[in-house]
């Protein structure tokens, strides 16, 4: 078996921000982008807010900015709680290509916040972040089988990504930096019942936490096994017993996993866009009353009727996770953004009585960007239509403008219009960035009470 971890821990030391292509680098910028707009909107979540009155008693001296909170915190502290903020709507960004992971998820929490606290440059932090998000997906890629997917990909590999970014704007050298591989091997955690309840965004500020935490502590010297990812007790052979970790370092360099990641148009898992486009064009292009509806048929890929099944979601966050749910959402609403994921629109009437007449079928065939809805009216007339590739997907993206009007209706009501718009622009600007904590800094917003 090839040395892994050193390997991987070798190709993050020597990499040197001046080679990356320019695609690269914009890839890179849309995604902490997108992520950080994320982190606005899901800042004052119930979530966010429960975890912060949990945990606000024994945080540290304040260090870097609570995002959009108006406070400060300690280090690893922000790294949790802005790492539960941007994922808690599951607006951030995707990565279909293999495992379907939120890559930014619980990486960008730890350069945000290590970034901050040194005042590195924002190319660098752009750097660090690109690099984290290039290990954490190829171990993904490495581990991931979907019919032994037990673990939640975002924070089991996060880790490792959140740990080699933090390394990579510590200056490790190639000994610390694989030790702090290892040291987040043996924090990787995360499973899959967390879906539809607050564990999963905990789980993706927890990754952060722990992957900042392993880079601080291979800096003074503490190790780890050189072969925590490869070895026969390691991370592979633990999370999916026979598998080739190999691939994880072929062709490191020769394209890089950002450029595959994908920046959401809807507020949930990124298995379910394919279905709710369908339905909202259906409800575009043939202009029906839902109220009329008889029956709705889904064809859908496989793996959406495995981990989207929940029939009747009683809360906002289960409503993220029923293929029944956004289908009604879609034929009713024309839209899937955060309102419609909330307490309140999952018990209403009218999308309970409409979500009981949606049908999904899994379609072997069909790629996981691919849907077809069939909806039959009461009178016996149906209404048939097609996605062959979802909206925000890499054959259909989002637009740079229209990830920028995401951004600022996330901020809506959090942020000034002025405060909104400076982030974006320092954002797209981060490579000329002096001092990156001025971008944190700029979103920092009001103080909020916890009420919980």
């Amino acid at each position: 078996m090839p040395e892994i971890t050193r390997t991987l821990a070798r190709f993050v030391v020597d990499s040197h921000f001046i080679d990356l292509p320019a695609h690269v680098r914009h890839a890179g910028t849309r995604a902490f982008l997108n992520w950080f707009g994320c982190a606005i909107g899901g800042s004052r979540h119930e979530t966010v807010e429960r975890a912060w009155a949990a945990r606000s008693g024994f945080a540290g001296e304040p260090q870097v900015t609570l995002i959009a909170r108006g406070g400060r915190t300690d280090l690893l502290t922000g790294a949790c709680m802005n790492g539960i903020a941007a994922h808690v709507f599951d607006f951030d960004d995707g990565q279909p290509r293999n495992t379907n992971i939120n890559p930014s998820a619980a990486v960008a929490p730890a350069p945000l916040a290590l970034g901050e606290h040194l005042k590195s440059r924002g190319a660098d932090v752009l750097h660090a972040f690109i690099l984290g998000l290039e290990v954490e997906c190829r171990i993904a890629n490495a581990v991931y089988a979907t019919d032994n997917a037990r673990w939640f990909t975002n924070s089991t590999t996060g880790v490792f990504g959140a740990a080699a970014a933090a390394g990579k704007l510590l200056g490790l050298d190639e000994r610390q930096m694989t030790w702090a591989l290892g040291i987040a091997a043996t924090q990787s955690s995360g499973l899959r019942i967390s879906f539809g309840n607050m564990c999963k965004s905990f789980n993706c500020g927890r990754a952060a936490e722990n992957g900042l935490l392993a880079a601080l502590l291979a800096q003074r010297g503490f190790t780890s096994s050189d072969r925590a990812i490869e070895a026969p007790r390691g991370f592979a052979q633990v999370f999916l017993p026979g598998s080739d970790p190999s691939p994880i370092v072929e062709r490191l360099g020769a394209e890089y996993e950002v450029t595959y990641a994908i920046c959401k148009p809807f507020a949930c898992g990124v298995v379910l866009h394919a279905a709710i486009d369908a339905c909202i064009r259906a409800r575009e292009t043939h202009g029906f009353d839902p109220r009329w509806i008889e029956k709705v048929v889904l064809r859908v890929h496989p793996i959406v009727t495995q981990i989207t099944a929940i029939r009747e979601p009683a809360t906002g966050l289960e409503s993220k996770f029923s293929v029944f749910h956004v289908g009604a959402l879609g034929l009713l609403d024309g839209a899937a953004g955060e309102a419609q994921f909330s307490d309140r629109r999952a018990a209403d009437a009218d999308v309970i009585a409409l979500r009981r007449k949606v049908e999904a079928v899994p379609e072997p065939a069909f790629r996981r960007d691919q849907a077809h809805v069939r909806v039959v009216m009461q009178d016996g007339s149906a209404f048939e239509t097609h996605v062959e590739h979802a909206i925000g997907t890499l054959q259909n993206p989002l637009t740079d403008a229209a990830l920028e009007a995401k951004f600022r209706s996330l901020a809506a009501g959090i942020l000034e219009e002025r405060e909104s718009d400076a982030a974006i622009d320092l954002c797209w600007h981060l490579e000329a960035l002096d001092d990156f904590s001025h971008l944190p800094r700029t979103a920092a917003g009001r103080m909020e009470e916890t009420h919980v």
